[in-house]
């Protein structure tokens, strides 16, 4: 009889110790089962949008919309409207030219900003890029010491300068602003020099202040700069060239 009362005392004990443990794993199943009906309905809602998507992706035959082209036509620069119908027939006839490809034309213009004040301050060359920038719609280039030379305390590859090469429409927008807008606002401004040509019909323009450009913000330049703007042609002679630019609005002085 004994026996039997600690067996049943056994038994029973167990039996509580087994009831929390199994009221644990119930719970955590049901907490698990609440976290998958969770997953199932985010992934629902999830599917749903995707569906939507694939909808529309269906609807438009699978591609998507290109962005709407431009309808607005590009204007051709003006000076280049003028080349064609003024300045090539008036070359033609000055020098009796028997092809139409033997009329000279402009092939670029290469603006050159030197900076030797960069070798004490190198930030002057940040606002000369951009204020070239500015000045052509480009971004130019900076340019750098080829070799070392102690009398200037210049050493090699350090930046000493910006350039910029200007073709087609951007060639001529320049030119055209330059002629109408720029030069005229140079101080005691009477006509550009007519012998700065290189024997090639090539011509370099010499600018001392950037600040005659429209462009250029009076109140945030930190140093007045001169520049180079060389005009290059396929003319054979410096007469040719002269023509050519004299007729394109470059105002020579007349001795």
């Amino acid at each position: 009889m004994a026996d039997d009362k600690k067996g049943a005392k056994k038994g029973d004990g167990e039996q509580a110790q087994k009831a929390p443990k199994a009221a644990k794993g119930e719970g955590a199943a049901a907490a698990d089962a609440g976290d998958k009906r969770d997953k199932r309905d985010k992934g629902e809602r999830g599917g749903g949008k995707k569906g939507k998507g694939g909808a529309d992706r269906a609807a438009s035959g699978g591609m998507s919309t290109p962005p709407a082209a431009s309808t607005t036509d590009a204007v051709p620069p003006r000076l280049l409207d003028k080349y064609k119908a003024e300045v090539i027939p008036a070359l033609t006839k000055q020098f009796n030219y028997k092809n139409p490809m033997q009329v000279p034309r402009l092939q670029k213009i290469v603006v050159n900003m030197g900076l030797g004040a960069a070798v004490a301050n190198p930030k002057i060359i940040d606002t000369a890029v951009e204020e070239l920038k500015a000045m052509s719609g480009q971004k130019p280039v900076v340019t750098r010491a080829k070799k070392a030379i102690a009398n200037f305390k210049l050493r090699a590859g350090i930046p000493i300068g910006a350039m910029i090469t200007l073709r087609r429409a951007r060639m001529w927008e320049f030119l055209d602003r330059l002629v109408t807008v720029a030069l005229p606002r140079t101080r005691d401004f009477k006509g550009v020099s007519r012998k700065a040509f290189d024997g090639k019909g090539n011509y370099t323009l010499g600018l001392r202040e950037q600040i005659i450009f429209p462009e250029i913000n009076y109140d945030k330049i930190d140093a007045i700069k001169g520049l180079n703007i060389s005009f290059v042609t396929t003319a054979r002679t410096d007469e040719e060239g002269r023509a050519l630019l004299q007729r394109l609005g470059m105002p020579f002085r007349a001795t």
